[in-house]
C-alpha cells in the first residue's frame, strides 16, 4: 500500500499513465544512464527517476529497469545519438563542470525509444531546468511506453493545392506528429473532376490540417471541406488573412501589408468566428535578427525586439494551453467570436499591451529605433487561437451547392476545430537546407511553446486527452539556498555532530539515574 502525502501529488500517477502501464502485455526494459556520484541537485533527478520507475513497476511487473553507469560506455552512447550534457555545479563556494548522460532507453520487442531526462528549456537557471525535468518525468516515460506498445489508428490529412507551406517548413512538426498518427498529403484539385470521390476519400481521415494557404479556395474546395466537417471531421486552420512577408521586409527595409482573400470568410462566419484583416503589434514580443555591420568578411547580426512578432501567453483555461511556454507568432491577425450555438474557447491571445494595426499599411524596420509609448497599447488581449466545439451548421445551408453529392448535410454531427490566425505558428526555421526544431530561435536558442501547443491541439481534437493531462502536470520543488548554505556550513556541521551527542549523554544520565533508584 502506498500513500502520497505531498502537496502537489507528485507520486500519484495520472489515470492516463495507469491505463498505459496496466495495458502492457510484453516485457518492457528500461535502461537509465544515471548511475554514479552526482552533486546534490542531480542526485535528486536520479532519485526521482528511480522512485517514478518503482511506481510504474508496482503497477505492472512486466516493467524491468536498471541504472547503468555511463562512464565506461560513453563512446558507445554517443554513437547511439545519446549526447552528454555539460553542467556547471557550485559546491563549497567553488564552480566546477561535470559531464552526465541524462538518458533512458525504453525497449519492447523490436521498438526502442530514447528519453532525454534533462528537459531542454530556455532558462538561465539550472534549478529551473531541473524542476522542469522532474515535472516532465511522468509524461516522458508514459509517452515512450505508449509509443513502443501501441499501434497507430487515427489518420491526418495535410491539405495541399492552395499554395500551403512547403513541406520543409512543417517538417519538424510532422515528424513529431508521425510518432502518434498516420499522415498523408491530400490535394483538393481533383474535386473539379471527381467531387464525390474526393469527398469520400477525405472522409477516411479523422483530421485535416490547413497550413497557411495563400491561394483562394474555390467553391467546390470549400464545399468539400465543409461536408468533411459536417460528417464529424476535425480541422486545424492556420490562416494568414493579411499578406505581410518577412523576405521582402529584410531585403528593402519596408513591405506593404494588405488583406488576403482566401474566400473562407463566409465559412468561418457561419461557424462562429471572423478573422480580421489587421496585424497585431505587441510590446511583449520576440526579436528579429538584423545585420549591423561586418567584421572582416563576416556579417554581424544583432537581435531587436519586433512588435509584429507577439509572444502569446496562455491563460491556462484548457488542457491544450495549460503549462506551456510562450507561443511565438508572426504577423498575426485578431479574431472576433460571433454568437451562435457553438462553444468557443480562446486558447491564445495577445498581451494587454497590444493593439491592432489596420491594413493596407507600410511595415518599416525604422520603427525598431522609435520609442514606444505604452499608453498607445491599451487595446490588448486580442484572440489569436480559438477552439470551436459543437454541431456546426453548413456554410452552404440554404444555398445552391457547387456540385451534387449523396446525402449532403445542412447540419453536422458533433465535432471540433481550432482556428489560428497565423500560418507561421507551425513553421520551423531552415538552416543550410535542413529544417530546424519548431519553436527554437536559431539565433538565440530561445525555446517557445509552438510545438507543445500544436501537439496538444491535435491530441485534444482526436480525443487523446490523457497525454495532454500528463504533460501539463506541475511539481513544485524547493531548492537549497547555496550561498547561505556555504556561509553557514560550519554552524550546521557542529549542530549535526554535537546535538546527537548531547541527547545521548542526557539519555545516559537519565537511564542510569532511574536504574540506580529502582535497584537501591
Amino acid at each position: 500500500m502506498r500513500f502520497d502525502l505531498t502537496d502537489d501529488n507528485r507520486y500519484t500517477l495520472s489515470t492516463a499513465t495507469k491505463s498505459i502501464v496496466k495495458n502492457i502485455e510484453g516485457i518492457i526494459t528500461i535502461k537509465v544512464y544515471l548511475q554514479g556520484d552526482f552533486p546534490a541537485e542531480f542526485k535528486r533527478l536520479q532519485i526521482e527517476t528511480k522512485q517514478h520507475l518503482e511506481e510504474l513497476k508496482a503497477l505492472n511487473k512486466n516493467i524491468k529497469f536498471r541504472f547503468i553507469n555511463p562512464s565506461e560506455i560513453a563512446e558507445e552512447l554517443i554513437n547511439k545519438d545519446l549526447e552528454p550534457s555539460r553542467l556547471q555545479v557550485q559546491e563549497n563556494g567553488k564552480l566546477s563542470e561535470i559531464v552526465i548522460f541524462p538518458w533512458a532507453v525504453v525497449s519492447s520487442k523490436n521498438k526502442t525509444k530514447n528519453i532525454s531526462l534533462l528537459k531542454d528549456i530556455f532558462s538561465y537557471s539550472q534549478d529551473e531546468q531541473l524542476e522542469s525535468s522532474i515535472q516532465n518525468l511522468e509524461y516522458a516515460f508514459a509517452d515512450a511506453i505508449h509509443k513502443v506498445t501501441s499501434k497507430k489508428s487515427k489518420k491526418i490529412a495535410i491539405i495541399k493545392g492552395n499554395e500551403e507551406l512547403n513541406d520543409i517548413y512543417i517538417a519538424d512538426f510532422l515528424l513529431k506528429l508521425n510518432e502518434y498518427y498516420f499522415l498523408a498529403p491530400f490535394t483538393l484539385d481533383s474535386v473539379d473532376s471527381q467531387p464525390q470521390k474526393t469527398l469520400t476519400d477525405i472522409s477516411k481521415f479523422d483530421l485535416a490540417i490547413i497550413a497557411k494557404p495563400t491561394e483562394k479556395f474555390t467553391e467546390e474546395e470549400k464545399f468539400t471541406l465543409d461536408q468533411f466537417i459536417m460528417n464529424g471531421g476535425k480541422t486545424v486552420w492556420l490562416i494568414d488573412n493579411v499578406v505581410a512577408e518577412l523576405d521582402s521586409l529584410m531585403k528593402t527595409g519596408e513591405t506593404l501589408s494588405y488583406p488576403r482573400d482566401l474566400g473562407l470568410t463566409d465559412l468561418f462566419f457561419n461557424y462562429g468566428i471572423r478573422i480580421n484583416t489587421d496585424l497585431i503589434t505587441d510590446l511583449y514580443s520576440s526579436e528579429i535578427p538584423l545585420a549591423t555591420g561586418n567584421i572582416g568578411n563576416k556579417t554581424q547580426f544583432n537581435q531587436f525586439q519586433w512588435n509584429y512578432f507577439p509572444l502569446l501567453n496562455s491563460t491556462n483555461n484548457h488542457p491544450i494551453n495549460n503549462n506551456i511556454e510562450a507561443v511565438n507568432v508572426k504577423f498575426a491577425n485578431s479574431i472576433d467570436t460571433l454568437k451562435n450555438n457553438i462553444s468557443k474557447t480562446v486558447l491564445l491571445q495577445s498581451s494587454p499591451l497590444s493593439k491592432p494595426v489596420g491594413t493596407p499599411s507600410i511595415i518599416s524596420l525604422k520603427t525598431i529605433s522609435e520609442q514606444q509609448n505604452p499608453s498607445e497599447y491599451t487595446n490588448g488581449n486580442k484572440p489569436i487561437a480559438v477552439l470551436l466545439e459543437g454541431n456546426f451548421k453548413s456554410g452552404y445551408n440554404g444555398r445552391i451547392k457547387p456540385f451534387k453529392i449523396v446525402k449532403s448535410k445542412e447540419k453536422g454531427i458533433y465535432t471540433k476545430m481550432v482556428i489560428i490566425s497565423d500560418g507561421d505558428i507551425i513553421a520551423n526555421e531552415v538552416s543550410k537546407g535542413k529544417p530546424l526544431e519548431l519553436g527554437i530561435n536559431k539565433w538565440t536558442n530561445q525555446r517557445y511553446g509552438n510545438k507543445e501547443f500544436l501537439l496538444n491541439t491535435i491530441n485534444y481534437l482526436l480525443d487523446d486527452t490523457g497525454l495532454i493531462n500528463i504533460r501539463s502536470k506541475i511539481v513544485k520543488i524547493d531548492y537549497l539556498n547555496k550561498q547561505k548554505a556555504f556561509v553557514e556550513t560550519r554552524k550546521w556541521q557542529l549542530i549535526n555532530i554535537l546535538f546527537p551527542l548531547i541527547i545521548l549523554v542526557i539519555f545516559g544520565f537519565t537511564f542510569n539515574y532511574f536504574r540506580k533508584k529502582k535497584h537501591q
